[in-house]
């Protein structure tokens, strides 16, 4: 675990790295009440462990919504929008 947090749009999103021992790599945080726009250097996957939040991908005009036990994907080189009302807890799956 990286101790030293990951903090982005004035703290609005904090993370923790982590490097498992066979070289993948995750981070958990939390995004607070916000609407942003996250870019993505390699493929993600979002999943929802508490709270929740809307989400629109780059070039589609839809919001979704993702509730606690769920996770969405994300390209590599790319990015997406997020609304969060109330806290968004989550574990982002990287590769």
């Amino acid at each position: 675990v990286t101790t030293q947090a990951n903090v982005y749009f004035d703290g609005k999103c904090v993370s923790h790295s982590i490097r498992l021992a066979d070289g993948t790599k995750k981070s958990v945080g939390v995004v607070l009440p916000a609407q942003l726009t996250f870019g993505t250097a390699e493929p993600e996957i979002m999943e929802c462990v508490a709270g929740g939040c809307e989400y629109q991908l780059v070039g589609t005009d839809t919001w979704l919504k993702v509730s606690p036990g769920e996770r969405f994907s994300v390209p590599g080189n790319s990015s997406f929008d997020i609304r969060v009302s109330d806290a968004f807890h989550y574990i982002c799956h990287y590769g």
